[in-house]
């Protein structure tokens, strides 16, 4: 054997000295991979599931223990196009005090699986006092509570009310997810019940002033029973839903407070293009009417106020991704706005029916929209009187400019 091939011979020996045999370097690498696939699938159902939240300012609370009610427990599964989830509600009657000073609704729900952000509304004897969007759900889990401060309803939350949900999901074998919700009321005590006005309290004195609660809410809102929330649907620029009310002859202040949401070829009005602009570039399948929204209220045909709604985003929206764990502002809590009709009270004082009306400007198919009408009664008169003075509501001319 040459010099050559003897060197040969001794690199390619000591390569296979040092070299496993191939089969057993798969063995090795298989076991390695098992292993890590098994580490992986552990680390995956170990991860907890995901806590979705709202910045939002937190409530001020006072130093007392609450008195907490546990309203309703409901797992909300294929509720679409079914009646809204009933169940009865009784003011607490074991707290050391009756006398409230900060009343605050708990919403808190878990889901699991896929879904869609869902829209929904919590209405008390027909008022509605909380409406908001579901986070949308992952395959490990998702909690989320929402708190929200409804002592303005104190007059309402005295006495027995039937309480309503209404959240539209579907459940099938590709959207599994199946919302397992607590609704929950805390009654805080006053701290000096000398100085605050309470459930034992009359609501109807004018010494409390205009930041008192109402001593009157009534709902203008869609009767029960019915297989959807209670809410009005207006579904294009000329639809005007329209509700009937009759108010007690002693008030002396009244305000309209407005719960407004858009969806479906609606949902992202505020990015909608005019129809010209459609029309000008041959588009097909957009949403159109331009990007302007104004929900108007009328009182006998009359208008008595507008409302230019905040651009809500639901957790579904532009982007799912964008809403994991922090959702969009409002979307767990969305607005209501307040529109003061006192100035009007002189032209319903009498005791008959008049009727509240609501449209939406450039409106496409759907706005759910309803109110509450919040009304201060002086406790000391059978009946009080006012006048309006003046009254302007010049036409209004939009321009895309």
């Amino acid at each position: 054997m040459g010099a050559s091939s003897f060197l040969a011979f001794f690199t390619f020996s000591v390569i296979l000295v040092y070299q496993p045999f191939t089969s057993n370097a798969n063995l090795h690498k298989t076991k390695l991979l098992r292993s890590q696939l098994l580490l992986s699938q552990n680390a995956k159902q170990d991860i907890p599931i995901t806590k979705y939240f709202q910045v939002t300012k937190p409530i001020k609370l006072p130093k007392t223990k609450p008195c907490s009610t546990l309203v309703l427990q409901h797992d909300f599964g294929y509720t679409y196009g079914k009646p809204p989830v009933l169940a009865n509600y009784n003011p607490p009657k074991n707290c050391p005090s009756q006398n409230f000073s900060k009343i605050v609704l708990e919403w808190k729900a878990t889901c699991k699986g896929r879904q869609f952000d869902r829209i929904f509304g919590v209405w008390l004897g027909g008022v509605e006092i909380f409406r908001s969007c579901t986070a949308e759900p992952r395959a490990t889990g998702i909690v989320w509570s929402v708190e929200k401060d409804i002592t303005r309803y104190s007059s309402l939350l005295k006495n027995p009310q039937t309480l309503a949900v209404y959240l539209g999901n579907l459940v099938d074998s590709t959207y599994t997810g199946i919302y397992h919700v607590n609704v929950t009321f805390h009654f805080y005590p006053a701290e000096l019940e000398q100085h605050l006005h309470g459930f034992n309290q009359h609501f109807g004195n004018l010494e409390f002033g205009y930041d008192s609660s109402a001593d009157l809410v009534l709902p203008i809102s869609r009767n029960l029973p019915l297989n959807d929330g209670q809410w009005f649907l207006v579904q294009n620029s000329t639809d005007v839903q329209l509700k009937e009310f009759t108010i007690p002859r002693n008030a002396y202040r009244a305000v309209l407070e407005m719960y407004v949401s858009f969806h479906q070829n609606d949902e992202f009005w505020y990015g909608n293009p005019p129809n010209d602009y459609i029309v000008a570039n041959n588009l097909t399948g957009l949403a159109g009417n331009g990007p302007f929204r104004e929900v108007l209220i009328s009182l006998d045909g009359k208008a008595v106020g507008a409302v230019y709604p905040f651009t809500v985003i639901y957790t579904g929206g532009v982007n799912p991704l964008l809403w994991r764990p922090i959702t969009g502002i409002g979307s767990f809590d969305l607005p209501s706005y307040d529109i003061e009709v006192t100035p009007f009270l002189g032209r319903i004082l009498d005791g008959m029916e008049h009727k509240f009306g609501f449209g939406v400007t450039n409106a496409l198919d759907v706005w759910y929209i309803d109110a509450n009408l919040h009304i201060w009664l002086d406790s000391k008169s059978v009946e009080t009187k006012g006048n309006l003075i003046e009254y302007k509501s010049p036409t209004p001319a939009v321009s895309l400019v």
